[in-house]
């Protein structure tokens, strides 16, 4: 059996999941009491793209050995396949059999992971926690840093921070974290620390890039603009090396989704589903969704669901099993063929779950905007309302911020004007094949006039007023997103024109912006000297 089960650990190695799949039934078969060949099984129907086969693999081992291991794999199949309403009595469980048995700090720390993805921070603070307390790793703490990050505890953040950067004083993405967890201020920064980090080199880029873009945020705090920028063109090459990425292939993506979704599609009669209580916040990163957000939730009959992948997993997972029945299709033609009632119905099911069962609940991930024509035929009684910044200041707010493993197309000032011109393209296409289905919320006048805004956008979506939606957030508010600092401020327009500042070191992105004829070159004061060196 040993020599067996390896023969098929080799076939996932592999990526042979099918074949991977047959084996183990055969092993099953030859050997059917035994756990281990049931969680095989549960792996490489996971990997062969069956989560719901793979959880009934994986209760099949349960069923013969209880064990933490098993009920902690079925925990992260039921997450993947978005049942998650069975998640928080399965961790209960894990946590009551780790107590008992004395699990290690991993079992804690995977139930903590968990809950951090299914928007229940202060569980998986203590779970975190725990886990530390079991075992000192400096990913562990990291974890914890970033979920008290969320959570509004900035200061015992910092505080786990400085402790893993004393053990690990390469770690990049805890020194970028440190920096973005408060405004910096002259008396109280990391400036020098972080140069002195620098200055002794760091082993691999990604952690040298994610200081540089921490000391790059931090001079931009301090005033020092012209230097800030310099640092960050640094950061963001530094970046732009460590990953693989294609905007043409992304751009004509969208174009595709443009072409097919036009005007007859868009009419034609569709049976969806009219669950309503959905609120989407579409828009580019970093254009004041999480603003709108605050606002939303600071009536007390929103909920804020988190940044959802659900809708763009539910409509792939729709497209490809039409498209194993008619490989002639595109995916933008088996998109148009979709059973839209079910799809809207098995997002409502796992929104609703991420929200807490709320009447109305936030899906604030931005890059559904991709999606605003399917999410009209899916969920017609849905809410959608788009950000829409001053390009210039849009652009840099992104090019300036370090999303790690997102918008691949951030690190470089024309591969993100490529991007961002597909999206306003994208966007003006929605408004014309289906007019008055989109809120436009233009960022400086939700600043300059907020209540106005917000009294718009609550009409918007049904709500009755509320003062509530000016007052500042508890600092105990949770806002899993890259502006969770920010947002936790009064309302400001401190950010708007901040990128006029830096004119010149953003020519590129200026010149592809205007010949794309999203802003007038001449609006921005940038000499025609082809110098990219004075900020």
């Amino acid at each position: 059996m040993e020599q067996a089960l390896a023969r098929g650990i080799a076939l996932l190695r592999a990526g042979r999941f099918s074949d991977a799949v047959t084996f183990g039934k055969s092993l099953v078969a030859t050997w059917p009491a035994q756990p281990r060949l049931f969680a095989f099984l549960a792996d490489a129907c996971q990997a062969a793209g069956d989560l719901e086969e793979a959880i009934d693999w994986i209760d099949k081992a349960i069923a013969i050995d209880p064990a933490v291991r098993h009920k902690v794999k079925k925990a992260w199949l039921l997450s993947g396949a978005l049942r998650r309403d069975e998640i928080p009595a399965l961790a209960l469980q894990i946590l009551a059999q780790a107590d008992s048995e004395g699990g290690p700090g991993l079992v804690y720390w995977q139930v903590a992971r968990l809950y951090y993805l299914h928007n229940r921070l202060r569980e998986a603070i203590e779970c975190y926690e725990r886990a530390l307390r079991l075992e000192d790793r400096p990913d562990w703490r990291y974890n914890l840093a970033l979920a008290r990050f969320y959570a509004g505890d900035a200061a015992l953040a910092e505080t786990d921070l400085e402790g893993l950067l004393a053990h690990s004083p390469q770690a990049g993405t805890a020194i970028y974290l440190r920096s973005v967890l408060r405004r910096q201020k002259p008396e109280d920064n990391h400036v020098a620390d972080i140069r002195a980090r620098l200055g002794t080199g760091f082993q691999k880029v990604e952690n040298e890039a994610a200081a540089l873009y921490a000391l790059a945020k931090e001079l931009e705090d301090l005033g020092e603009y012209g230097e800030s920028f310099r640092t960050l063109e640094s950061a963001a090459t530094a970046k732009r090396g460590t990953i693989v990425y294609d905007v043409g292939k992304v751009t004509r993506g969208l174009g595709e989704i443009c072409a097919s979704m036009d005007e007859a599609a868009m009419a034609g009669p569709t049976q969806g589903h009219a669950e309503p209580g959905a609120i989407f916040i579409v828009g580019m990163p970093r254009t004041g969704t999480t603003l709108v957000q605050r606002l939303l939730m600071q009536s007390g009959r929103v909920a804020d669901a988190g940044e959802l992948l659900d809708f763009g997993f539910h409509l792939t997972a729709g497209v490809e099993r039409i498209r194993r029945e008619d490989p002639r299709l595109l995916p933008t033609q088996a998109a148009l063929q979709a059973d839209f009632a079910e799809l809207g119905r098995r997002y409502m099911l796992g929104a609703r779950q991420m929200a807490d069962g709320a009447e109305m609940f936030i899906d604030k991930l931005p890059a559904n905007f991709m999606y605003c024509g399917m999410i009209r035929k899916a969920l017609p009684n849905a809410r959608i309302i788009h950000l829409v910044r001053d390009p210039l200041d849009s652009c840099y707010a992104i090019f300036k911020t370090l999303f790690f493993s997102a918008y691949e197309f951030s690190y470089d000032q024309e591969e993100l004007a490529e991007y961002y011109l597909a999206y306003r393209q994208m966007m003006q296409h929605w408004h014309e094949v289906m007019p008055g289905t989109i809120l436009d919320v233009r960022y400086e006048e939700l600043v300059t006039n907020p209540e106005e805004q917000s009294r718009r956008i609550y009409d918007w979506c049904g709500l009755d007023w509320s003062p509530n939606a000016l007052a500042v957030p508890d600092r105990q508010a949770a806002f899993s997103t890259a502006s969770a600092a920010q947002v936790r401020e009064p309302v400001h327009a401190r950010s708007v024109n901040s990128s006029r500042r830096h004119v010149e070191r953003l020519k590129p992105l200026i010149d592809r912006l205007a010949t794309g004829g999203v802003l007038a070159v001449h609006d921005y004061n940038v000499p025609d000297t082809g110098r990219t060196d004075v900020a």
